[in-house]
């Protein structure tokens, strides 16, 4: 029976909802926005997928190591793992912070863990790394963004590299721990830095590359296009309630079209005018509720390929389920998509994230009436 330490940082992603683009020094300000946890709800899935998969396989046999608690018993004991399978070899106290994490990964280390899994996002993943030195360790993403090549795409795919581990069928690498300056990223201004490497599984498919940082403005006549058609559509459904997501590429697009656009947040554009900007989930459920008819552009993240649940957490399941994922438009130029085999998408829900991938390829718009086919996988 192998050794596997399971962590999960409770307060991960709860800024996502509520527009505030990160949970980094703004816990109580996300909790009076009416934020919720999301990390427990992302590990019990990871928790399930492999279950339901694995479950009565002798070589899948684990012994949970893990933290009293949010961070990881409570979990444990909720997805049914019996008691004889799981250890708690660290204690909390309510209120976690990023001492707590490193702390309690720390403690997985001295207890003999082979692997580290931990759910949260990139601020998680700095404090894990720094923690368990040359260990394994491996993300259930559950953050508001994750940059960072320590990730697997989602909570099932994670499932599915701990099982190749056992079998011992994945060999390890380093990759890249990202990370972005919350407090920044608020203002609009995006910066990114690389803190160092943490050692990781190696599945391309199934682990997320780090984030590719593309300079757009090389590819200035691309994007000229790609505003002229996109304005035609603005033109063409006057009606439709558009909403833009974040990211280079659409902010450049907007400002070529005149509108105004935040770099970070999800914008909304009706009759050819901006009519509000930053909007969180709640800002966009009831803008919905006033303009029925909506769509959603996007553009993926180079390199990783998301585009959604990544930065754009906003968008919540019950927001695209208003928008209706057929009216999900895809933006990019191709010097991004040249790096960026596939789309992925990752909204925290079954169902949805099925109505895409039954799909197999998206319609990404790569210039003036010119569109692309990319493969879309989980």
């Amino acid at each position: 029976m192998q050794r596997i330490g399971f962590l999960v940082n409770p307060i991960a992603g709860m800024g996502g909802r509520v527009g505030l683009k990160g949970t980094d020094g703004v816990v109580e300000e996300a909790r009076a926005a009416g934020a919720v946890p999301q990390a427990p709800a992302r590990a019990a899935t990871f928790l399930q997928a492999f279950w339901s998969r694995h479950a009565g396989n002798p070589r899948m046999a684990v012994r949970w190591l893990t933290c009293s608690g949010p961070m990881g018993g409570d979990v444990l004991e909720g997805a049914g793992v019996p008691p004889d399978a799981r250890e708690v070899v660290h204690r909390v106290r309510d209120g976690t912070t990023a001492e707590d994490t490193k702390a309690a990964a720390r403690a997985l280390v001295s207890a003999g863990v082979e692997l580290v899994l931990f759910c949260g996002g990139d601020g998680t993943a700095r404090d894990v790394a720094e923690a368990v030195g040359d260990l394994p360790m491996l993300g259930i993403p559950a953050g508001v963004k994750m940059h960072s090549g320590v990730f697997a795409v989602s909570p099932a795919a994670a499932a599915e590299i701990l099982a190749a581990f056992l079998r011992g069928e994945l060999r390890t690498g380093h990759a890249e721990v990202l990370d972005l300056d919350e407090e920044a990223y608020r203002k609009g201004e995006w910066r990114i830095r690389l803190f160092g490497t943490a050692k990781t599984l190696i599945e391309p498919h199934l682990v997320q590359a780090g984030k590719l940082m593309v300079a757009e403005i090389s590819e200035a006549d691309v994007l000229a296009e790609l505003a002229e058609h996109v304005g035609e559509l603005l033109a063409a459904e006057p009606d439709t309630l558009f909403l833009l997501g974040p990211g280079s590429t659409l902010h450049t697009i907007a400002e070529r079209l005149g509108l105004e656009k935040t770099l970070l947040g999800i914008d909304a554009v009706l009759s050819g005018a901006t009519i509000a900007k930053d909007l969180n989930e709640a800002g966009l459920l009831a803008l919905l509720d006033r303009h029925p008819p909506a769509k959603l552009v996007v553009s993926p993240i180079g390199a990783q390929g998301f585009i959604l649940g990544r930065g754009n957490l906003q968008v919540s399941p019950a927001v695209l389920r208003r928008i209706g994922t057929r009216n999900v438009l895809v933006v990019g130029t191709p010097g991004k998509l040249a790096s960026t085999p596939v789309l992925r998408v990752d909204t925290g829900d079954e169902a949805l994230d099925a109505e895409f991938h039954k799909r197999e390829y998206l319609f990404v718009i790569v210039g003036y009436r010119t569109s692309r086919l990319m493969p879309i996988e989980g």
